[in-house]
């Protein structure tokens, strides 16, 4: 099985389940996968036990007047692997290496409704107050 097929089976079953409950079909998970690592600006890690991807950060970065940016579109552990710290590596991992490259911020997209913004707080995110998530239903 190759890293994207990998990356697609992990990413349908965590998001599947809790908080998320999100009903991902595995083949459009790696599709999803396979558009964020053919961007010319995608960043990712993985995390690997016995030889077997069990966990991934899949970011993109841009340029702003103020410097560049990642991010963070995906992190995600298979379900059987969540509870072993492995988000929390690949989070810190990600973070070290950003530090390294000059980049001025993370950002990301979580559910409000659920244990994942206390996560990324303990990591140093912090809710944005100047800017808000706007969306439209395309029918």
């Amino acid at each position: 099985m190759d890293r994207v097929e990998r990356y697609g089976e992990i990413y349908a079953a965590a998001f599947s389940g809790e908080p998320w409950n999100d009903p991902w079909k595995t083949e459009d998970a790696v599709i999803h996968v396979k558009e964020l690592l053919e961007s010319k600006q995608s960043y990712g890690l993985e995390y690997v036990i016995d030889g077997k991807a069990v966990g991934f950060l899949l970011g993109t970065s841009m340029l702003f007047h103020y410097g560049r940016t990642l991010e963070i579109n995906d992190l995600a552990v298979d379900p059987q692997y969540q509870g072993q710290h492995i988000a929390s590596k690949l989070l810190e991992h990600c973070k070290d290496d950003m530090r390294k490259r000059g980049i001025v911020g993370l950002h990301l997209i979580t559910g409000a409704d659920s244990y994942l913004p206390g996560f990324y707080e303990k990591h140093g995110f912090k809710k944005e107050t100047e800017v808000i998530l706007m969306g439209m239903e395309m029918s």
